[in-house]
């Protein structure tokens, strides 16, 4: 342990971290195998690689910025007309086939904690419907089974945890008894260390580093890692739905969706909605020298961001909704370092909690430090085919990500009750709605009722006795 002990100091030394240590003697010897044990899991080499990269390069070494050629990418959009509606039903048809015949599964990022909306444990056992408080994963534990019902085939359900979350979300679902499903998977995403302004690894206590989840792109080496991969191509499953966690709207099984994604052969295919308003804190598709690409909010131009077209429409309006399919090969060739794939990595500034010189908390009101991220969505540049599907914005996307305001509970809670609104007077009710869509009291429809509109109608339609709506009520 000595030896180790001495490797690992040497190790961090040469890269200039020997501050990880810096209380070492106050230690006991538990709490030094704690530390030692998560230095050990830090390739300090390749971090070191990173810091140079993004944090370190002098004025003299930096290339002068070069003017990205920004074009809005294209996309499929909704139907507007006979023959857009012709091309949707076809999409359909061809989705419910490949859901027939078992071939997609269900990739779920939860790795992230409830820290925002002032929330402890993973955000995923939040609740948030409007009627029976039900948390995010169980929304979505529903959804499932609705389509294991709808489809006739069990679908595996993959839930990306992270180091922070997973042990918390096993026993949530264990307390849930799966929420009545048996083909969940838990995958655990990797850590990155946080470090300073200056590159210096930062420490959460005395003898815990400051570690964060690498992202949500993080989710390919998970589930190369994890065996995923090679256990669903053993059973013929070739297409990976993948959503966020904190949108309890997104549709995870979309025939519509996987239609346009199996018609046209593509290995990712993403929904994207319209921005609201040019500040939104969404990343917008852009074609990039030909090729179909994200740019976040923070790295567009403003005056690209607030450029309008001459109808008044944003020119660069379509934003990333988190939902996307991939080709399982397609996947995980991502998640294999063998294949000459290297997603980048981003910087970005964030408010650590950690300690001072003298080993006393931190919580920081401003951004004091720099977590590392890989973004799933940067695959789509090395993918030689991939497409854009248009999604309708109040029926696919309501995030939950700040506590009040914008993205919040509230409005999340707000969006459920206005989708339901809207199922329920598409099938006749005389539910009555305000001009924002919203009734004068909350209500609830399970997603093992059904998880969208056509089969909301449908279902809706062959009841012998259709339950009066009123405040409260909860259809299931």
């Amino acid at each position: 342990m000595e030896k180790l002990q001495r490797e690992i100091f040497e190790q961090f030394e040469q890269y200039g971290q020997e501050q990880v240590f810096c209380f070492w003697n106050e230690l006991n010897d538990d709490e030094r195998f704690s530390l030692c044990r998560q230095a050990a899991r830090i390739d300090i080499g390749r971090l070191a690689g990173i810091i140079d990269t993004l944090l370190k390069k002098k004025a003299s070494e930096v290339l002068p910025p070069i003017a990205v050629p920004y074009v809005p990418a294209s996309y499929i959009g909704l139907p507007l007309d006979e023959t857009s509606r012709c091309r949707w039903e076809d999409a359909y048809h061809l989705g419910e086939e490949i859901l027939n015949a078992g071939r997609v599964a269900i990739l779920t990022a939860a790795g992230g904690q409830g820290t925002r909306l002032g929330f402890e444990g993973p955000k995923g056992t939040f609740a948030v419907t409007p009627v029976k408080g039900k948390s995010l994963f169980q929304i979505f534990a529903e959804k499932v089974r609705f389509a294991e019902k709808r489809y006739g085939n069990p679908i595996h359900w993959f839930i990306m945890t992270s180091d922070r979350t997973h042990n918390e979300t096993i026993e949530f679902f264990g307390k849930n008894n799966s929420f009545g499903l048996s083909n969940i998977h838990f995958i655990k995403q990797g850590s990155l260390a946080a470090v300073t302004a200056e590159g210096k690894i930062m420490l959460e206590d005395k003898w815990h580093i400051a570690m964060h989840p690498d992202g949500h792109g993080g989710a390919f080496k998970a589930f190369v890692n994890s065996g995923a991969n090679a256990m669903l191509a053993g059973q013929g499953v070739d297409v990976v739905s993948y959503c966020q966690i904190d949108n309890p709207l997104a549709p995870i099984i979309d025939p519509y969706f996987i239609g346009f994604h199996e018609k046209n052969h593509a290995q990712i295919s993403s929904r994207m909605i319209l921005k609201a308003y040019p500040e939104e804190k969404v990343g917008v598709f852009c074609s990039i020298y030909g090729h179909s690409a994200v740019v976040e909010y923070s790295d567009l131009p403003v005056e690209l961001a607030i450029k309008r077209d001459p109808n008044g429409a944003l020119r660069f309006k379509t934003g990333n909704a988190g939902i996307h399919l991939f080709n399982r090969d397609f996947f995980g060739s991502l998640g294999t370092e063998m294949n000459g794939f290297l997603l980048p990595l981003h910087a970005a500034r964030k408010k650590i909690p950690t300690i001072d010189g003298n080993g006393n908390p931190v919580d920081p009101e401003t951004p004091n430090g720099i977590k590392f991220e890989i973004f799933i969505f940067d695959a789509s540049q090395f993918a030689e085919r991939s497409i854009i599907v248009e999604g309708n914005r109040r029926e696919i996307f309501s995030p939950i990500k700040n506590s009040f305001g914008l993205d919040s509970p509230e409005t999340c809670r707000q969006d459920q009750v206005r989708l339901f609104s809207k199922w329920l007077v598409a099938a006749g009710s005389d539910i009555p709605i305000d001009a924002k869509g919203l009734p004068p009291f909350n209500i609830e429809i399970s997603p093992l009722f059904a998880d969208n509109e056509r089969d909301f109608l449908a279902k809706w339609s062959l009841l012998e006795k259709r339950p009066a709506i009123s405040a409260g009520s909860y259809v299931a």
